[in-house]
């Protein structure tokens, strides 16, 4: 068990030191959301009209779907680096070290799961800037860190193994934008009551809307109903399926 852990860490670290040196992944997984928050607030936000909600409460409104959405931009990264990985041949040498054999994906979630944490935290700090603020308490504030956790955990195992599928870094990065589809197919940016009927169905009972809702009413200090246990649902659901299938498809590569 402690081999495990200490592999599992010291793959982890090097590929956040990659992640650090990388300015393409830094400008895409960091900035691009603190562009599009920007954007929706001073741009978007001042032609959006929501029942109840002023252009200075927006930001409220709106950074919720833009912490998940640097979650999502992240898990293409993560993609990217597994399939590298795999083409280049270095998951064949791993396989030839001493080391355990489940610490090389273990490593890479890990390093994923620190690095989209580290980026949510700018972005959460860039959007007090803006005007964001929440009412929500100190056990509040924990149960959104731990939902942030546990949704980097379930999109960066549901990158496996669509990184070790593809072919190549083109096709380990496209499942990124059905997960970005999902994010503007929910609650992300404006309420799902205005959507048509098909695509509002569908909306509100995708695991992003569900995830979206519980971190709204969570930094708004209100409850959160139903979203709460079926967002926890589903993030566990796709993280079991995906962990397995991942697993599985690394064994017999």
């Amino acid at each position: 068990m402690m081999t495990f852990i200490s592999d599992t860490f010291t793959l982890a670290g090097r590929l956040i030191k990659h992640n650090l040196r990388s300015l393409d992944t830094i400008i895409t997984v960091v900035l691009m959301p603190i562009a599009l928050l920007l954007l929706m607030v001073y741009i978007f936000g001042g032609a959006i009209q929501i029942d109840g909600i002023s252009h200075a409460q927006y930001v409220n409104y709106v950074l919720p779907g833009i912490l998940l959405m640097t979650v999502a931009t992240g898990s293409a990264y993560t993609a990217l680096r597994i399939n590298m990985d795999k083409t280049s041949g270095m998951f064949d040498r791993f396989k030839t070290l001493p080391i355990s054999k489940s610490a090389v994906l273990n490593g890479q979630a890990v390093a994923s799961v620190v690095f989209m944490m580290t980026s949510t935290l700018i972005v959460l700090a860039v959007g007090f800037i803006v005007g964001f603020r929440s009412d929500a308490s100190l056990g509040e504030w924990l149960l959104v860190l731990l939902l942030l956790i546990g949704f980097a955990i379930a999109v960066t195992w549901l990158s496996v193994p669509f990184a070790l599928a593809a072919n190549s870094i083109d096709g380990a990065s496209a499942f990124s934008y059905l997960v970005l589809l999902l994010l503007f197919i929910s609650s992300a940016f404006v309420p799902v009551t205005g959507m048509p009927k098909f695509v509002r169905i569908f909306a509100e009972n995708q695991p992003m809307t569900h995830v979206i809702q519980a971190l709204r009413q969570l930094l708004a200090a209100q409850p959160i109903g139903d979203h709460g246990w079926i967002a926890l649902a589903w993030l566990v659901g796709i993280t079991i399926v995906s962990y397995l299938l991942g697993t599985r498809i690394y064994r017999h590569a």
